[in-house]
């Protein structure tokens, strides 16, 4: 198989995940995922594998091969796995799970290699792009970083009280970070480091962004510059686009889903965005005029997270 340039895949409750031909929106291959829902999809830096998070495991599938069967599982959590990620030269993993635990796993070697204790259940983990700490938030409302040098918590707050932190995403250059929650509202802190190499919170911004849950928060990446954009994906159905200059309301996606958008992400340049839906299809975005450019249909259920990797292999870090 000869591997395109844009790897584009969606997972779906109807337990398949889809990769997807861009451009055309045609579906060139289909894998079976029969044991539970997908809740989450992440490729890995060199577009070599796809990881499937799930109930209570992670598979691992070869992106370049037609096999249906996963080149790896990861087995060690004990409830459904919200969020997983890859360090940025691709030889480790990180995970969040409703069980409360964020673990790290060495793709090289089997089993996990670290784990941390979050005592509620893990909605979201992202990656700091200093590759040493993880941000985690959770279905009680706290957020909490991961020093993943000196191996603890070294920071926690709370910004809603039991109010379920769902997503959170970091500005590529480590400035900003967001967190959004079950109540439409996002939490914006300037990242600032502090005498030691820990990173403290210094709130800058509250946005309430929409009237129902926020499911997915995504700030823009690197080569999106000068331009820096927050992408919030909703159960009201629609997406919107803040000018994180001022926090200003760019423009809303609206007339594409009929249902609960779940996930969303940008093209490397953020030209462009892909998101899923509730109403079976994921859609491609202009982020300059606004409009849907493509749906990609084949889902019979709701698709829930979408992957997409349309960059080159990145350097070593």
């Amino acid at each position: 198989m000869t591997q395109p340039s844009v790897i584009l895949a969606t997972a779906s409750y109807d337990h398949t995940i889809r990769f997807w031909e861009a451009k055309s929106g045609r579906c060139y291959r289909t894998i079976q995922y029969p044991d539970s829902q997908v809740n989450r999809l992440e490729i890995t830096p060199d577009k070599r594998y796809l990881a499937a998070a799930g109930n209570p495991h992670i598979r691992l599938f070869d992106i370049n091969s037609n096999s249906p069967q996963p080149v790896m599982s990861y087995d060690s959590h004990t409830n459904n796995v919200m969020a997983v990620g890859f360090q940025c030269d691709g030889n480790w993993m990180y995970s969040g799970s409703e069980d409360g635990t964020v673990k790290i796993w060495d793709l090289r070697a089997p089993g996990c290699q670290r784990e941390y204790e979050s005592r509620a259940a893990v909605n979201t983990v992202v990656l700091h792009p200093n590759q040493t700490e993880l941000i985690s938030g959770d279905q009680n409302g706290n957020i909490r970083v991961w020093d993943l040098t000196a191996n603890s918590c070294s920071c926690e707050l709370v910004p809603e009280v039991d109010t379920a932190v769902r997503s959170l995403t970091v500005m590529w250059d480590g400035s900003l970070v967001v967190a959004a929650n079950n109540h439409g509202t996002c939490y914006v802190w300037r990242l600032l480091r502090g005498n030691q190499t820990m990173t403290n919170f210094e709130p800058l911004h509250k946005l309430q962004a929409h009237n129902g849950y926020i499911l997915k928060c995504l700030l823009s990446p690197e080569f999106c510059e000068p331009h820096r954009y927050l992408a919030t994906a909703s159960s009201d159905h629609t997406v919107k686009i803040w000018n994180v200059d001022g926090f200003t309301l760019e423009k809303t996606l609206i007339v594409g889903h009929q249902r609960w958008v779940w996930d969303c992400v940008f093209s490397v340049d953020g030209a462009y965005l892909i998101t899923a839906s509730s109403d079976t299809t994921a859609k491609l975005w202009s982020m300059s005029s606004g409009e849907e450019i493509k749906t990609y249909q084949g889902h019979h259920k709701a698709t829930v997270c979408c992957a997409l990797h349309d960059g080159a292999e990145p350097s070593p870090c």
